[in-house]
């Protein structure tokens, strides 16, 4: 699949991240893996900075009459780092490397759209 091809609002970008470096950054803030209850905190914090997301997508719905030009960008961008910083070190408790999700999730949807299969629902689609 051809980079921006495939939706036409696909943007490129110069410089590809680098999950496993990321992964490794995130992994020097993170708390052992051996401490208790870390995998809960995990999973918790995951759902607790999308829950962050999906607040300030519902404030613009409520108070912007859906007018997604008003969001605050930055702010949406430090929230999406905490989603994929819990992602990353998720992942790593499960010694799975991050670029392995990422590309597992790209072949994933790819085969989704040569199935013509991207909408309706269930995993296994």
């Amino acid at each position: 699949m051809t980079p921006g091809t495939s939706c036409p609002n696909a943007r490129t970008y110069d410089e590809p991240v680098d999950l496993t470096a990321y992964q490794q950054a995130a992994l020097r803030t993170a708390a052992p893996r051996d401490k208790q209850n870390e995998f809960l905190h995990l999973v918790l914090g995951l759902v607790g900075e999308s829950g962050e997301i999906a607040e300030k997508v519902k404030k613009v719905i409520r108070d912007q009459d859906s007018d997604f030009t008003k969001i605050d960008i930055e702010d949406l961008k430090k929230e999406l780092g905490d989603v994929l910083w819990y992602v990353a070190v998720l992942a790593d408790y499960f010694d799975i490397p991050l670029n392995e999700v990422g590309e597992k999730n790209i072949e994933k949807l790819a085969g989704r759209q040569q199935r013509a299969v991207l909408g309706g629902s269930g995993d296994n689609r």
